[in-house]
Parts: C-alpha cells; structure tokens; sequence
C-alpha cells in the first residue's frame, strides 16, 4: 500500500467516510468533519474591543494586545481521519474554494503540512485535524460529513548535506517544531 487514509480507532464506529475525489481529475480528496462543531465567530471576542481601541486611537494595553491576539487563534475541527504515504511524500492540507467564500472560513497559515511519520504517532495515533477561523459574524456550526478542507498528496526533495539534527517523532499535533 503506497498512499491512502483509514479511521482513526476513536471514530472506527462512527461511520465516517474516507477522504474522496469529488471529480474525476480533482486533485484534493475532502475530508470531512469527525463530529459537530460550534466554530466561534472572532467578532464575538476581544479582538473586537481591541480593534476598536485601535481605530480610534485609544491606548490599548499589551494585555489587552495579548488577549487580542490570542482570539484570533484556529480551532482544530476533527476529521477522524489518519493517512499513510511513502517517507518521502506528504499530505498538502488547503481550504475548500467554497469556506471563504460561503462559509466566512479561512485556514490560518494558508496550508496545513502532513507529515508521513505522523501516522499512527504515539499521542493521537495520527489524526488530521483542520484548523479553521470563523471570519463570520456569527457563530458556525459544522455538522458531522460536512466538507471542511482538502488534502493532496505530495513529493518533496531533500537538500544535499540533510540536517543531522533531524529527530524521530515522538508526539501529535505540532510536534515537530522546537
């Protein structure tokens, strides 16, 4: 087996589907929500306070900047969705066309990276989550099957002289970073 997805062991009866090709020559498989999911919108926090503030050239505390900010962070939907690939590829995840457009949805950091030793790690046995901001005016619920982003498998390169200091993986969700 090269490439594909299974359901992770929390979801095995939960009857979700696997990730799947809308049209015949889509490069994305779409994953789909694990569960229902309330996605916050970011006008209902305190962002909203501190971009007032800021508008109308208030001072505005590194607190309250902080805290600000800090609304602004993604939610990571569930898809109960592992995938396995070969070591030298991984799993591209991107924002459904529709999300922003329909949905006031957007991924954060643009694309989400898959790793191939992320599958079946140690801490949450590999399972692909997408990180999404309701950029909405008012709170979304996702509702289990609902489409909420696409992955496509990719290759990648290797430099010449590779980092010695790559380690092998020991945990889940952003693991990797130092």
């Amino acid at each position: 087996m090269k490439r594909g997805f299974e359901i992770v062991s929390k979801y095995k009866h939960q009857d979700l589907t696997l990730p799947y090709r809308s049209t015949k020559h889509a490069a994305g498989y779409d994953f789909e929500a694990a569960e229902d999911f309330v996605l916050p919108s970011i006008w209902k926090t305190n962002f909203l306070k501190v971009l007032w503030q800021l508008h109308h050239n208030q001072s505005v505390s590194e607190t309250d900047l902080i805290n600000g900010s800090r609304d602004l962070k993604p939610f990571l939907v569930p898809t109960g969705i592992k995938a396995y690939m070969q070591d030298d590829e991984y799993l591209l995840m991107a924002n459904r066309s529709s999300n922003p457009l329909k949905r006031n949805l957007i991924l954060p950091n643009g694309v989400g990276i898959i790793d191939a030793d992320y599958y079946n790690n140690d801490a949450n046995e590999g399972e692909i989550f997408v990180q999404l901001i309701n950029m909405g005016l008012k709170d979304l619920t996702i509702k289990k099957g609902e489409r909420i982003g696409q992955g496509i498998f990719m290759p990648y390169l290797q430099a010449d002289g590779e980092d010695e200091r790559a380690i092998k993986r020991t945990g889940g969700f952003g693991s990797s970073g130092r």
